[in-house]
């Protein structure tokens, strides 16, 4: 048996995430794999970093730097989420993101992201820190309008929520039969067709299976969540979702606001906490 965690996106939403996994690895639940999406990536390689706390420390940490995030970092860089300072600076200098345990962690991290050529979801695994490594992750999570495409080796890539929001049947089909599923929207949410969609038209028109993969996003989101649902019921799953929907934007400067949403995504983990216990011990 082989126990897996899957951590959608969602932007500052995963903040609520982030609440989860510090319960898990608080209470020292190993696992053996996690895919993550956009902030699931961004946020979830803390597990195999074992770095309980660090998501939300520095989320309110900088949430005032213009560097982190910021109209004037779109404006300068190109990305509303600063790529060099969030990938590279902070887990390096400022708040720091422990290499060595990632690396020796034998727990396969996985994240997805969108090959804007194609419209079809990339998995990586990324197994050892690196310079790429780091860029994976920020491909994953570099939402269109608000990022530039990132270029590694000869993939163009963006947001991997574009092309499979919740990768629960990829990482089924990699062995994992039993999952932890982390949603950062309530029972009964119903995504609906992107009203940016226009702008995106624009300005990735160069890209136009992407925007084929955008303009059906809410199809095929809507059709994982019923999947989820189903293998819910099953009971290989277990699904962990917000209560309500969550107060918090796509983007977010109050540290107090963050607080909150990752205070919930905790309490709801340890709501979970026996049934979590529960589906990783059977076998």
């Amino acid at each position: 048996m082989k126990k897996g965690l899957v951590l959608e996106g969602g932007a500052l939403r995963g903040l609520f995430s982030a609440g989860v996994i510090d319960v898990m690895m608080e209470n020292h639940i190993c696992i053996d794999g996690l895919v993550g999406v956009s902030a699931g990536a961004a946020f979830g390689c803390n597990y195999k970093s074992e770095q309980p706390g660090r998501a939300i420390r520095y989320n309110k940490k900088f949430a005032h730097d213009w560097r982190y995030c910021s109209l004037r970092s779109l404006i300068t860089t190109g990305d509303l989420f600063g790529g060099h300072f969030c990938y590279h600076v902070l887990p390096t200098r400022l708040d720091v993101f422990d290499t060595a345990t990632f690396d020796r962690n034998p727990m396969e991290f996985y994240v997805v992201c969108t090959d804007v050529t194609t419209g079809q979801a990339e998995y990586k695994l990324l197994m050892k820190h690196s310079h790429e490594c780091y860029e994976w992750i920020r491909a994953s999570a570099s939402m269109p309008l608000a990022s530039k495409v990132v270029e590694i080796g000869d993939k163009k890539l963006l947001d991997g929520g574009i092309s499979d929001s919740i990768p629960l049947h990829f990482f089924q089909q990699k062995g994992y039969d039993r999952n932890v599923v982390v949603l950062t929207q309530p029972e009964g949410y119903v995504k609906k067709p992107n009203r940016l969609l226009p702008l995106m038209r624009w300005q990735l028109r160069r890209y136009p299976r992407f925007l084929e993969a955008a303009e059906q996003r809410h199809v095929m989101y809507n059709a994982q969540l019923a999947y989820v649902r189903a293998e819910e019921r099953k009971g290989n799953t277990v699904v962990i979702r917000p209560t309500g929907e969550l107060s918090i934007e796509h983007v977010s400067h109050d540290p107090a606001e963050m607080e909150n949403v990752y205070q919930q995504g905790r309490q709801a983990a340890l709501d979970k906490l026996p049934a979590i216990l529960k589906l990783y011990q059977e076998e």
